[in-house]
């Protein structure tokens, strides 16, 4: 089987949430019709991981949903998953702690396991509007790592 994997990063705050939707959904639609199986890679850190989460979810529901996985990955074990463990997987299909960044101070853990899920993608999907943040140094370790990208305020409407 021919796994294509998706991560996605954004900043905390959309500025235009309407708009991320609407083109998220087109790009995850096209997934979905023309890839033999699709792997979502999210955070859970801000409103574009949680618009993306939805997207996905919707996606899954209307169009197709027997050759994708939404894949949750934290970069640490959290309280909040370890005292809501059964609604996560009822909300998730995976869900990974990744070890790199487990095993990291907590301050670079988000950056040690956004990195791992960039290496492991064959597309990166960004929604940075402004030079800063962890999105932001994301994209630019993307860019330098040669990862095909995208970033969704860049994209003609």
């Amino acid at each position: 089987m021919n796994l294509f994997a998706v991560s996605f990063f954004g900043h905390r705050e959309v500025d235009d949430p309407f708009v991320i939707e609407q083109q998220l959904e087109a790009i995850i639609r096209e997934l979905l019709h023309t890839k033999e199986y699709v792997e979502f890679l999210v955070g859970r850190d801000g409103e574009f991981d949680q618009l993306v989460s939805s997207t996905v979810r919707r996606c899954k529901r209307t169009i197709r949903d027997d050759n994708s996985s939404l894949v949750l990955v934290l970069p640490y074990m959290t309280a909040e998953y370890r005292n809501n463990e059964q609604s996560f997987h009822e909300y998730y299909d995976e869900i990974e702690i990744c070890l790199e960044s487990a095993e990291k101070h907590f301050k670079s853990a988000h950056q040690v396991r956004n990195r791992s899920m960039v290496d492991r993608s064959d597309l990166v999907i960004f929604c940075v509007e402004h030079d800063s943040g962890g999105a932001y140094q994301t994209m630019r370790y993307a860019k330098k790592a040669g990862a095909k990208i995208m970033n969704l305020p860049d994209v003609p409407r």
